[in-house]
C-alpha cells in the first residue's frame, strides 16, 4: 500500500511540475492599442509597441493577439492617401498575422463628408462602427489597453 501511495504521490508531483509549462503554452494575451493622433511619432510608437509585445510573448512560447484601433485624427494612420506609416503597416501585416487594424466608421464618415468623396482606407484596415465603442468591447473581453 505504501508503494502505491508513493507512486501516486510522485505522479502527482510530476503533474504539478509540468502544469505551469502546459498552462504557459495555452496562455493567450490580448492587447488593444489606441491611436487618436495624426502624429507619425505616435503612430510609430504604437507599431513599435505591437512589435515588441509580439516578440516578447513569442520568445516565451505564449500567444498574443493585438488590435490597433484608430479614430479621430489617428484615422490618418489607416488612410490609403495620407498614412505616414503605410509601408510599415503593409510589412507588419505580412509578418504579424496576430495584428489587426480597426478603423472608426464614425470618423471615416465625417472625413469622407468633409472631403466630398469616399476616403479609401488601407486594405489592412477593417471598418468598425465606432473606434471608442470597439475599445470598450475589447476591454470588456479582457484586452489590455495601451495608449502610446
Amino acid at each position: 500500500m505504501t508503494r502505491i501511495f508513493s507512486a501516486f504521490a510522485i505522479a502527482m508531483m510530476a503533474l504539478l511540475i509540468a502544469a505551469p509549462a502546459s498552462i504557459a503554452a495555452e496562455t493567450l494575451h490580448k492587447v488593444a492599442i489606441h491611436v487618436d493622433q495624426n502624429d507619425k511619432r505616435v503612430m510609430n510608437m504604437a507599431l513599435n509597441n505591437a512589435q515588441n509585445v509580439s516578440k516578447y510573448y513569442a520568445a516565451k512560447g505564449e500567444k498574443v493577439v493585438i488590435e490597433l484601433v484608430a479614430y479621430g485624427p489617428g484615422l490618418h494612420m489607416l488612410r490609403d492617401d495620407t498614412s505616414p506609416v503605410k509601408s510599415r503597416i503593409e510589412t507588419m501585416s505580412l509578418s504579424m498575422p496576430n495584428l489587426t487594424f480597426s478603423a472608426c466608421g464614425n470618423t471615416h464618415r465625417k472625413m469622407s463628408k468633409k472631403a466630398g468623396k469616399q476616403i479609401k482606407l488601407m486594405s489592412e484596415a477593417k471598418m468598425v462602427p465606432s473606434g471608442v465603442v470597439r475599445l470598450i468591447e475589447l476591454q470588456e473581453k479582457g484586452f489590455a489597453y495601451i495608449r502610446p
